[in-house]
């Protein structure tokens, strides 16, 4: 598998254990044109902590959270983080299985990361707030 981060410039990242084995079996199963998106969510469930579900902090991103965050623009968006049967970018409603999904599962305000979109070009974000 081929990351495009090193670990040094990714930001700690926390996951609940119960959403990490979930989300590994969905990156193992991804389809073709999602190959790509699923190496990074692999590469981020490789790095990131696991803890308890009853120890996870209410303050980082797990599945169904609903982010704030700024892009590199100054531009304020809020999501929420979703298995991709349930994604639905009208309702602002992010698949895990997406770039953006993939940057943003386990991360805690004030962490910054970058991130390679499905247009290849490098973005950055900030989290600003989680709920």
């Amino acid at each position: 598998m081929e990351t495009r981060h090193t670990n040094q410039d990714r930001p700690h990242i926390v996951l609940r254990a119960s959403e990490h084995s979930r989300l590994t079996s969905l990156a193992l199963a991804a389809p073709g044109r999602d190959l790509d998106v699923a190496d990074d969510l692999l590469a981020e469930l490789e790095r990131a902590s696991i803890v308890a579900d009853d120890q996870f902090p209410t303050t980082a991103v797990a599945m169904g959270s609903t982010v704030t965050y700024e892009t590199e623009s100054g531009q304020s968006r809020t999501v929420t983080l979703c298995y991709p049967g349930k994604a639905d970018i009208e309702r602002s409603m992010v698949s895990v299985l997406t770039p953006i999904g993939v940057a943003l599962i386990g991360m805690a305000p004030g962490q910054a990361i970058n991130w390679n979109g499905r247009d290849g070009q490098m973005h950055r974000l900030t989290i600003k707030s989680v709920e």
